[in-house]
């Protein structure tokens, strides 16, 4: 017997147990993309130049994640229960498709983000500067925007603070010698399509 995929939220799943995983593995992946060369990386290159304590320094920057990320789950969730199902599904595929292009300008960070006196040490530095540079941030916005999409806030937040750390923890220890071998531009062309194909996913499901 077929199995007909249900429609949720502009997405076709199967089961709930497969909504959850795919939720996880397309946060966990979009993020990791789009953190590569982005502000809040340059800023753990930074931190990393400057305290020269790894452990620190990863740790602060999984608080930071798990507490801005968590906010924009919830961001993302809240979005659902007030945008009907038809608004939504053009609020997102729009969203996604601006991401994508987004994605194609490089960022930069200020000096000053990494520099500041470390009144709070190492580790509260690191948590600080984190969570007020992923304020309004690539990855902060993705976040909101694939807890709408997929409807469970959890997986997702799991999905994309993961991303964060694949991304910075090998920064923090081998500094700029992990950009270097990765090609930024073509890991920002990639995320932009994939960004892209989930906004026309979005838009044409």
């Amino acid at each position: 017997m077929e199995i007909q995929p249900a429609y949720n939220g502009g997405a076709l799943f199967h089961t709930e147990a497969e909504s959850t995983i795919e939720a996880f593995l397309v946060s966990t992946g979009i993020v990791a993309l789009a953190e590569m060369g982005d502000k809040t990386q340059l800023l753990a290159l930074i931190l990393a130049a400057r305290f020269r304590k790894p452990w620190p320094i990863v740790l602060g920057i999984l608080v930071a994640t798990l507490a801005n990320h968590a906010l924009a789950g919830a961001a993302g969730a809240w979005v659902t229960t007030v945008l009907g199902p038809d608004v939504l599904r053009w609020v997102l595929g729009g969203s996604f498709i601006a991401m994508a292009v987004w994605m194609l300008i490089p960022d930069s960070v200020d000096d000053e983000e990494g520099s500041s006196t470390p009144r709070f040490g190492v580790f509260g530095t690191t948590v600080v500067a984190f969570f007020l540079a992923e304020m309004g941030d690539k990855t902060q916005i993705a976040t909101v925007m694939l807890a709408a999409q997929y409807q469970t806030w959890g997986w997702v937040v799991a999905g994309t603070t993961l991303g964060m750390m694949l991304a910075n923890a090998p920064v923090v220890w081998l500094g700029e010698k992990i950009t270097k071998l990765v090609p930024l531009r073509v890991v920002h062309i990639v995320s932009a399509l994939i960004f892209l194909g989930l906004g026309l996913f979005a838009l044409l499901a």
